[in-house]
Formats: structure tokens, sequence, C-alpha cells
């Protein structure tokens, strides 16, 4: 053994003093001085065209070389449900080791907000410093943002106090469509605009002999998608969550506000589009790639992922074999947002990143087309920039989409929170118990119906939304995820999961003795 220890030593110094001696290592390998920790959903071409943007603009500033750390833990759900699980960690050690006090079940409400200011746990948690490793959260919807803010986990980045001339009326208004777009306290504000939409393949549209390809929601309910959707699991991804909350926005809408109607009307379009998927993916991303390769005809995405599939399949003669469109009236326009975490590592190089995602330079990311003047290097974004006035003769002629405009009046759809913002989780929920756990008996039951000819009783027992209708969704099923006691989730699931498969097979059979 004495004779392997120098070596061993040797060794360890070989593999370990590059890393001791350069802590910070950029993408290539060179020296950096400086890191900074991002969690995001963002794909790969979001994460290089602003790290590389960054890095150059922070040397030029302090002449300082930074390495952007990028962190991915799926889609925004995924990444909430990760960070909490951080911060839970995080604060019981400085609860127990550094306050020295006991850690007890009621201790677990530090970051519930409902808790009072004053409570022990939830007071200490707002003014400490305990934090998750990670500086930054970028990318995702509004909701996931406001969550966190509300639990404590993101803090004031001081962007708006900084920046008044870009946060108001005249600027970046505080709400779009009747969606935030930035936290008036500062813990996260919109890094750009993105809406919800429909995803096809103009060669799967010729091969089903679809002349129309879709323009709205319900078009993907049609017989004709049997088999042909990708669609994504909500409990998954916060965008794919919010695309299906438009669906159930529109129909209330249409129903002239009147919420329980449009929910359950809303739900049974879901139910149709469900039954025409092929798959539920867990990845939002998968989709437009999936439709743009022919596995699916068509598919539910946010804009952006469209767009930007749409652009690196196109054709040297400009068009492209997947199209994107937003439903006309079926979607609002929200903000893809970034915040500050509390106890950030570093902070000061995190409110710097900020600033350059909201500055002129860091928009034009976003959506000038590749090797345009301060546009991207590389990847052409295809996103919607915040910022107003990037939306201006000036600088159209080198963006990719030139002609559209979210500010633009007109768009006719308002988002109302109070509507289905306190059930959003609801909403998720019910789809992975009522469509998707239930999906093989689901599709079983419409190819049933549609060889039936839809028989009306069998369509009846088939389109029933009874169990999750708005009166148990708002009361019962939200109380149950609400529950402290995970096992109340667990087993109100499997109740419905049982009772979906039940009510499909029993439409199955009536429709092949054509009742």
């Amino acid at each position: 053994m004495k004779g392997v220890l120098p070596f061993a030593v040797l060794l360890a110094i070989l593999l370990l003093g590059p890393i001791l001696l350069h802590p910070h290592a950029g993408p290539s390998g060179e020296r950096a001085d400086e890191r900074l920790v991002i969690i995001t959903p963002h794909n790969e071409a979001t994460r290089y065209e602003f790290a590389r943007a960054f890095r150059e603009a922070h040397f030029a500033k302090t002449g300082r070389r930074v390495f952007v750390d990028w962190r991915t833990a799926g889609g925004t759900s995924e990444i909430a449900r990760y960070i909490a699980a951080q911060y839970l960690g995080s604060f019981r050690d400085y609860w127990t080791r550094t306050l020295h006090r006991e850690w007890t079940a009621q201790c677990a409400s530090f970051d519930d907000p409902k808790v009072a200011a004053g409570a022990s746990a939830r007071s200490a948690f707002v003014e400490s410093n305990a934090g998750c490793g990670i500086d930054l959260f970028f990318g995702g919807g509004s909701f996931d943002y406001m969550q966190m803010a509300s639990a404590g986990r993101l803090v004031d980045c001081g962007v708006i106090a900084a920046h008044p001339e870009l946060f108001g009326p005249q600027q970046i208004p505080q709400t779009l469509g009747g969606e935030a777009l930035w936290d008036p306290k500062g813990r996260w504000v919109g890094a750009c605009l993105g809406a919800f939409g429909i995803c096809y393949n103009t060669d799967s549209l010729a091969r089903l002999g679809i002349a129309s390809p879709p323009a709205q929601w319900a078009d993907l309910a049609s017989p004709r998608f049997a088999n042909e959707l990708a669609l994504a699991d909500p409990t998954q991804s916060g965008s794919v969550a919010k695309a299906f909350e438009m669906i159930l926005q529109q129909q209330i809408a249409e129903a002239g506000g009147n919420v329980a109607q449009g929910w359950s009307r809303g739900f049974q379009l879901i139910q149709r589009i469900s039954a025409n998927a092929r798959y539920f993916t867990d990845e939002a991303t998968e989709i437009p790639y999936s439709v743009q390769a022919g596995n699916a005809a068509a598919g539910m995405c946010i804009d952006f992922y469209g767009r930007f599939e749409s652009e690196a399949v196109r054709r040297p003669d400009g068009t492209s074999r997947l199209v994107y469109v937003t439903p006309a009236g079926g979607s609002s326009t929200g903000a893809d947002s970034i915040g500050l975490f509390r106890g950030a590592p570093h902070p000061d190089l995190a409110r710097e990143f900020i600033d350059f995602v909201i500055s002129q330079e860091g928009q034009k990311l976003r959506c000038f087309r590749a090797g345009t003047p301060g546009g991207p290097t590389q990847y052409t974004l295809r996103r919607l920039p915040i910022r107003p006035d990037l939306y201006t003769p000036q600088w159209r002629r080198y963006e990719a989409d030139p002609d559209v405009d979210p500010y633009a009046p007109g768009t006719g759809f308002v988002y109302q929170a109070r509507w289905t913002g306190s059930l959003f989780g609801v909403i998720s929920f019910v789809i992975r118990t009522a469509f998707i756990d239930p999906h093989d008996e689901l599709k079983e039951a419409w190819q049933a119906l549609m060889e039936a000819g839809f028989p009306p009783e069998a369509t009846r027992v088939f389109s029933d939304m009874g169990a999750v209708d708005f009166a148990p969704a708002s009361g019962p099923i939200r109380e149950a995820l609400r529950s402290p006691d995970k096992l109340d989730e667990v087993a109100l699931a499997r109740e419905l999961d049982e009772h979906f498969r039940d009510q499909y097979r029993r439409a199955a059979s009536l429709a092949r003795l054509g009742l």
C-alpha cells in the first residue's frame, strides 16, 4: 500500500489539479473568472445564443470571462418541483444548524404563502438567505413564476426600479390581454412573449386527404385526425397546461362567461382531442419535432417551439413542411419570464444577466434572423420580444416574423384569471386522470364510436364529464390536491382513473351494439 500511495496522490493531482486551479471552465475549456448558474427549460439553441452573447457583453464591460452553467431538469413544472425540494433541504439545514431549532411538521409550511408572515418558520424563511445553489430561473410561463414568488423562492431583482422607463403603460405594460407580464414587486419579469397554437405537417395532411389545415382548437377533435395527433402531459409541462387552459377559456367565453357550462364543453373538446392522440409525451419540445418528422400530422404547442422547428426544416425556396398557427380568438399572449432566486450564489452577475436579457441587445437575439446585425450568430430563435420598441420599422427588416405584433389591438382574446386561474393545477390533474391514464380505453371507445357512426346513447356515455365538472373540480378535487396528505391525491387519482376506464368501456360496448 505504501508503494501505491504516491502514485495515487500523483494521479489525484493530475486529475483534480486543473479543476482546483481553474474552478470555472468555459465551453471550450478556457479559463473563466466568474460563474453564473441558470436553470431553464430552454432548448440548446437559446442557451447557446444567450451564453455566447452575454459572455461577450460581460467581457467587453469588465474584462472578465464568465461561464454560464446551464442546468436542465425538464419542463417548467418539473423544474418547479426540483427547486421546491432544494429549498426544503436548504431551509431545513438553516433552521436546524444556523438557528439551532427543532424541525417539526409545522416547519414544512415555511414556503406556504397562505401562512401568516409572522408564523415562525415562514418568517424565518422570508428573512433568510437560504438558497437552492442556483442563481436564475430563465424561461417558462408566468404561472410557475407567480407560484415561486408567492412561496418566497424568488426575490426582487431590482430591474423594475432600475429601469422605470421600460415598465409601464407606454412601454412594457403590466398586463396584456389579461396576462401578467411582470411582477410589480420585481420578483420576476417577462423576457419575451408567447402564445399557444397548432403545428401541422403539410405532407401528412396531403397523405390523409385533408385539404383544409387545422386553424382552430375544435379542428383537432375531428375524426379525420384519429391517431394522428401529438400531445404532451400537462402535469410535466407548464406551457402544455396553459395550452389546455386556453381551450377552456375560449369555451367559457363562447358560453357568455358561464364558467360551469364552458368548463364542461371545454373538457368534452379536450376529451375528443385526446382521443385522437397517438401518444402523450413528457416533453413539450418533442411535439413539433415529431410532427415535422411525420410521426404525427398535427399537435398542440407553444408558438416558439412550432416556429423554431419550422425554421429548422425550411427548404431553400423558403417553404417548410411544418406550419404553426395561433387559433384566432383561441389563445392569449403571455410572458416567458426570468427571476432571481433567494440566496443566489452570484446575485450581482445574475442581475446583470437579467438586465442583458431585457436590453435591446438581448431582445434582438429573440427575434432577429441569424447573421443579421445584432442578431444571433447560429440559430434563428423566432421568439417575440417583450419590448414594444422592437416592433418598429427600424428593426422589421431584420426580424424573422416581421408581420407578428402581439401589441396590436384586436386579438379577440382576453384571459380571465377568475375563470380558471385558481384551478390551473386541477386542469392538469383532470386531463391526466380522465384522458391520459385511461388512454387505451379512451381510444378504443373513440374508434368504436367512429365505426358505428356515433350512436346517441354511446356518445352520451362517452362524453359524460360529470365526474370532473366545475362543481367537483372547484370543490372536492381542488381540496384533495391541496391536502397536506398526498395520499388523498393518490386515492382520488385512482378513483377517477377507474371511473373513466369503466365509462369508456361501457361507451365502446354500446357503440358496438349500435345504441
